[in-house]
């Protein structure tokens, strides 16, 4: 019967002879319409299979199957290859400040000094002085500028990660383009306003097409750059302000 055929052909499946290799699907299903075909299949099968079977010099069923299962978990050997390069980068993204080489730690502290005493020295003493937020724009303009021509310093070497083509070196002078239209605004508020936007261009250059640098340099560069813009929005939130009241006190004195 039926039930007895698929354990036949289980078991010889593997060293069917060349004669039943050449039957199609649609003669099998053809002589497969009634139990007496399938009968007289079984028999031939016991006649012409089974003795190739019990040859010594084929291998049985279950060898192909490790053989299978072999080829299938070779994978796993490339993914403890891989180990030591994610641990390589997780340790590259635990990198931090204290990371941070001293003279360019240090160094730019230094240079945001500047910034942060200029608002602060006007809020303390109440007076809004013309030259000296004209000066604090005029610093903040040759930093933008330093920034942006830092590209070309990253670019220029032969091993360099970023190459020296027109897209690297131009978006390298978009800064000094930004901070140099900035001291042409009489307005010190359109002018903070103009080094800030170099500010951010130069920001996101470093930290979002080169991926290279260190990761100490970019936290370096995110928290300077805060600094930067906060003291420059300062000085031109101070302007209003402190005109303002003067205006005022103006007024009072006339009347």
């Amino acid at each position: 019967d039926k039930t007895n055929m698929f354990p036949l052909v289980q078991r010889c499946c593997f060293h069917t002879s060349f004669k039943f290799q050449k039957l199609t699907g649609p003669s099998l299903l053809l002589r497969g319409k009634n139990e007496k075909t399938w009968s007289s299949l079984g028999l031939c099968l016991q006649r012409n299979v089974c003795p190739l079977s019990r040859s010594s010099s084929l291998k049985p069923a279950s060898v192909y199957s490790t053989q299978l299962q072999s080829f299938h978990t070779s994978p796993l050997v490339s993914k403890k290859k891989t180990r030591p390069d994610s641990e390589a980068e997780v340790q590259k993204h635990e990198e931090s400040l204290k990371d941070a080489p001293k003279p360019a730690l240090y160094l730019s502290l230094a240079g945001l000094v500047p910034f942060v005493t200029i608002p602060l020295a006007m809020a303390i003493q109440g007076t809004y002085y013309p030259e000296v937020a004209f000066a604090h724009v005029t610093y903040g303009a040759v930093t933008a500028s330093f920034l942006g021509g830092m590209r070309w310093g990253f670019a220029l070497p032969e091993n360099s990660p970023a190459k020296p083509d027109w897209l690297n070196l131009a978006n390298s002078t978009i800064p000094a383009l930004f901070a140099w239209q900035a001291l042409l605004f009489k307005d010190v508020t359109q002018g903070a306003v103009m080094v800030v936007m170099a500010l951010g261009i130069a920001l996101h250059y470093d930290v979002a097409l080169l991926p290279s640098y260190p990761r100490w340099f970019k936290i370096l560069r995110v928290w300077g750059t805060v600094v930067m813009v906060l003291s420059l929005l300062a000085t031109a939130a101070l302007k209003l302000i402190l005109e303002e009241q003067r205006s005022d006190g103006r007024r009072k004195l006339q009347n």
